[in-house]
């Protein structure tokens, strides 16, 4: 019987990460799935990939504290040799994220520092670390967002961080390939989950508007992206790297 690749999902607890994680099961990838302080929102998760047919377990991680990565990749290599006897992970996913709506003229530093922790400096230092703990010929899937090509107002500081996100794939891409491990983003659109309190989801307005500017003519759901992702980590995506891959359903075009 073949080993199953593995996934590691950051955020996969609830929302886009959680559907990342259910569809990344579905096409045979056993899963990591990291949470920052609702341990029971992840267990949820890790039973229903059990129930698909592949191995799961959660370990918490705060992407912001740095100086925890050492001891979360410890606990990463204990879970890997007592759950899924294996050594390394073949899939990074960098989903963990929140979103701070605030206009450039009000932004304050301590929510641009806590923006630059979170999307930018924590994702940047945890895949560094993880490079150890990823087969050669693996992947890595970085999550960004449709406002990096469009411009909504009050966005200035989320999506300044996933522009340099997305320039450092490119840069990641070129690095690692020797190592034959691929490195894309996914830029999702404006999106119906509790991401930034729920505003795309609760607020009738703005939901309305972006489905008027959309082409297909409605927001996404998270069911819209999580294929996606275990799209990235499968043979059929062997020769996609460094690209930018908007899923979005057309908004602004």
């Amino acid at each position: 019987m073949t080993q199953s690749k593995i996934a590691l999902v950051t955020g996969g607890s609830r929302g886009l990460g959680k559907d990342m994680a259910i569809k990344l099961a579905q096409k045979g990838i056993d899963v990591i799935i990291t949470y920052s302080t609702k341990k029971a929102e992840a267990d949820i998760v890790v039973d229903e990939i059990k129930k698909i047919g592949q191995k799961a377990t959660s370990i918490q991680l705060n992407i912001t504290e740095t100086n925890t990565f050492d001891n979360f990749f410890n606990n990463v290599k204990n879970e890997l040799v007592t759950k899924f006897n294996a050594e390394k992970i073949d899939f990074l996913i960098n989903n963990a994220g929140i979103g701070i709506y605030n206009n450039f003229s009000t932004t304050t530093e301590e929510q641009f520092d806590e923006l630059l922790k979170i999307q930018f400096k924590g994702p940047f230092f945890l895949t560094q670390k993880a490079l150890e703990f990823i087969n050669d010929g693996g992947g890595i899937v970085n999550i960004s967002t449709g406002l990096t090509r469009f411009a909504f107002a009050g966005y200035s500081a989320y999506a300044s961080m996933k522009g340099a996100i997305e320039t450092l794939t490119k840069y990641q891409a070129k690095e690692f390939g020797d190592r034959k491990i691929r490195v894309n983003v996914v830029a999702p659109g404006a999106i119906e989950t509790d991401f930034g309190g729920g505003v795309v989801r609760d607020n009738t307005d703005l939901n309305n508007h972006i489905s008027s500017i959309t082409a297909l003519g409605r927001v996404g759901l998270a069911d819209d992206i999580g294929g996606v992702v275990a799209f990235l980590c499968t043979e059929d995506a062997k020769w996609i790297n460094a690209q930018r891959i908007e899923v979005s359903g057309g908004v602004l075009i």
